[in-house]
């Protein structure tokens, strides 16, 4: 009953929409005094405002002071919800459009690992202010959460898609203009997604903007650190599919689907593979390829992650004996292990069991942990577990380094191998003598600490040249080599052995 009433008076709210609706009134009057004398008068008198009072018309939601003068910074879901609903009962009352811009900020998370809270919130502080600046006064921008923010765009007769685009356009260029903090230059890089509410049906609510706003923002992660994505009917299309495939998830573990990629690692003193890094993906029979991220947050709420380990690994062991083989020399492939793979007891023991039965040696095979892991885990069995499997002769990589504050004690404590420097530290080292101090400063520390390095999310010939000169010992990156299936990998390293022998080398005579 309290569900139908309250579509009754969503109902009512639209046809009575805005307060101007009592400007009829007095012709509503006198109308129904020449028709139906005083009785009637009296009831449309009385009648119409009670009506309009039920309907929600003399109530302005919460936050329609936020048009009115700026709410705090800060909101969560349901607020910006609101906020939303405000924007379009205002735009329709107008008879015009409004729309609603997400903003995803990548690189705030990385600037709070290294400089604070503090520095961070500087930060925030400042793109929220160039935002301001670049808006209308009447436009409304609000965040939402630690690196999100949304934009609610004031009534206009015109927001078609090229006028979002450009907007949109011009919020991620003031984002990813470059910033000094804490004495050094820093970079942002912004992914946007938005939805205009002509893309929406004429009742549609705000949390219906919101949330088409938000798969849009979700199309554009699933497509780089600064796309930008409109909602479109594809999206709406591509929000089901990836709904259904939450329930294909686990057959496609079981039977074949999901299968480790690989990406190359180059040595920066000889240019050959150091070795590889196995990534899931999920090749589909009907969709191609899946993301990671479509698929792998599924598996972790369905407690499969340990099942992912066991075939990555199954897959990369024999993949890895493979090549040996074929003469294709691969010197290592690296697994990353979740933190409830780090937490099983049998986990050394089942790891030897498969080195063993695929006639490899333990150094042949990489263990990367996350850096947050090492930095926060308290749990006695992944202490252990790390431990021995370095006792084993397993290489302890620690991913992500520079992003969760482990001491040096900890890297000591967990006997790591090699530090696999951040991106957020790689990018534009080549054009940012900042970003270069920093790495030398980590490859300083590493190598007094007797460390392998290497550099990831290498995405230009400068930065992999820069890191080569500062004395990083590997690369992985984009700019080298996307992840491949294991037969293309194959090709992959014969045509670039290939190039590196064609190389002149300084010194060498040719003949």
């Amino acid at each position: 009953m309290t569900s139908r009433l309250k579509r009754l008076k969503i109902l009512l709210r639209n046809a009575l929409r805005g307060a101007h609706v009592l400007a009829f009134l007095p012709a509503l009057v006198l109308g129904s005094f020449w028709l139906g004398g005083e009785d009637l008068l009296l009831f449309v008198a009385l009648g119409v405002p009670v009506v309009f009072a039920l309907a929600g018309g003399f109530e302005l939601p919460a936050s329609m002071d936020a048009f009115l003068s700026r709410p705090t910074d800060l909101t969560d879901s349901q607020g910006a919800i609101v906020l939303a609903d405000t924007a379009l009962i205002r735009a329709r009352a107008e008879s015009m459009s409004t729309a609603c811009i997400l903003i995803d900020i990548d690189g705030i998370e990385a600037l709070e690992a290294r400089f604070g809270d503090s520095a961070a919130q500087a930060t925030r502080d400042l793109v929220l202010s160039r935002l301001r600046a670049l808006l209308r006064r009447d436009d409304l921008i609000v965040r939402i959460g630690d690196a999100r923010l949304m934009v609610l765009l004031a009534p206009e007769l015109r927001l078609d898609l090229e006028t979002l685009l450009q907007i949109s356009g011009r919020i991620q260029g003031a984002v990813e203009e470059p910033a000094l903090i804490e004495e050094t230059t820093q970079y942002l890089t912004a992914a946007i997604g938005f939805c205009s509410s002509t893309r929406l049906s004429d009742n549609a609510p705000g949390e219906d903007l919101f949330a088409a706003a938000g798969a849009a923002l979700n199309e554009a992660l699933a497509n780089g650190p600064s796309a930008i994505r409109a909602w479109t009917d594809s999206i709406r299309a591509a929000r089901t599919a990836r709904r259904s495939l939450r329930s294909e998830a686990a057959r496609a573990l079981e039977n074949g689907q999901i299968q480790p990629w690989y990406q190359p690692q180059l040595c920066t003193s000889t240019g050959r593979v150091s070795g590889v890094e196995a990534l899931a993906r999920w090749v589909h029979p009907e969709r191609g390829v899946i993301a990671p991220q479509q698929f792998l947050i599924t598996l972790e709420e369905d407690g499969r992650m340990q099942r992912l380990g066991e075939v990555m690994l199954s897959h990369a062991l024999t993949e890895l004996r493979g090549w040996d083989l074929a003469g294709i020399k691969v010197p290592r492939v690296s697994i990353n292990f979740s933190t409830s793979e780090l937490r099983n007891p049998k986990l050394v023991e089942t790891l030897k069991w498969e080195i063993d039965r695929h006639e490899l040696t333990p150094q042949r095979l990489g263990i990367e942990v996350l850096e947050t892991v090492i930095a926060e885990t308290t749990d006695g069995i992944i202490v252990r577990n790390i431990a021995d499997l370095s006792k084993l002769g397993c290489f302890i990589d620690l991913d992500d380094f520079g992003t969760g504050h482990a001491s040096i004690n900890s890297l000591r404590r967990f006997a790591i191998n090699r530090l696999k420097i951040d991106r957020s530290f790689v990018t534009r080292i080549d054009r940012d003598e900042g970003q270069r101090r920093m790495i030398a400063a980590i490859l300083s520390m590493a190598d007094r600490l007797g460390l392998e390095t290497l550099g990831e999310g290498v995405e230009s010939v400068g930065e992999h040249a820069l890191l080569a000169q500062l004395g990083c010992d590997q690369v992985q990156g984009f700019g080298i080599a996307r992840p491949m299936p294991a037969e293309k990998l194959s090709t992959w390293i014969k045509i670039h052995n290939a190039r590196i022998a064609d190389t002149p080398r300084l010194g060498r005579r040719s003949n």
